[in-house]
């Protein structure tokens, strides 16, 4: 067993300080990993338009990648990172109000049921990240997983089929297995400092990420001219 100072907080936690600090607040790879829900869904829908898909994703990294890892990290410093707490709330707000307003304008141009996907992420973002609600596997899935892909759906079909619904209890699916994986791996690291038998844990999520990324990639490759 190590310190803190030894055991970085997560697999792809850079040294702690000045701009590593902010690549670290991303958790790049589940950042990537439920981006590609996004784009699972997106690719599914019987109309596929690439605009739509990068509004989406844009949307969904303001919200998920930025927004909720900054309230994430406020609430009890789980990265140990040295962002100032003004920071990390000037983040989350500046992110969350411009995936907000992306959404405002797809459904604008695009049709106005977008208006409620947006409204339940502008509220599940900081009742999750600040543990007031749906702090639970199943919150995690849901929000995390399966409505990101539901929402890919949407925005390009504006409606919702039986193939939206199978995908999104997929993405709600992999994200429980991704929450099972990952619970012990972070227990071990901030808790306990170790990563004494956590090694299998670790190589399992960083190749689901892999896989997740190339099936979404593979996905999309599909549907463009």
């Amino acid at each position: 067993m190590g310190t803190q100072e030894d055991v970085r907080p997560a697999y792809y936690a850079l040294a702690r300080g000045g701009w590593r600090d902010y690549v670290t607040l991303l958790h790049p790879p589940y950042t990537l990993w439920h981006l590609s829900y996004v784009a699972l869904g997106a690719s599914l829908a019987p109309h596929f338009r690439l605009d739509r898909l990068l509004c989406g994703l844009a949307a969904f990294f303001l919200a998920m990648g930025v927004a909720a890892h900054a309230l994430d990290e406020l609430k009890g410093r789980p990265l140990r990172t040295a962002i100032p707490s003004p920071m990390l709330v000037a983040l989350a707000a500046t992110s969350l109000g411009g995936a907000v307003a992306i959404g405002i304008g797809a459904a604008a141009a695009w049709g106005w049921g977008l208006l409620a996907f947006v409204a339940v992420g502008a509220i599940a973002v900081p009742a999750y990240n600040l543990e007031l609600a749906f702090h639970t596997d199943a919150g995690f899935a849901l929000l995390w997983g399966g409505f990101p892909a539901l929402t890919g759906y949407f925005v390009e079909a504006q409606t919702i089929r039986f193939e939206a619904i199978a995908v999104a209890a997929f993405a709600f699916a992999a994200s429980l297995a991704q929450r099972t994986l990952s619970m012990p791996v972070r227990r071990s690291r901030r808790a306990e400092s170790t990563t004494t038998g956590i090694e299998p844990l670790e190589r399992a999520l960083r190749l689901l990420v892999w896989a997740m990324v190339a099936l979404a990639v593979a996905a999309v490759a599909a549907r463009l001219p």
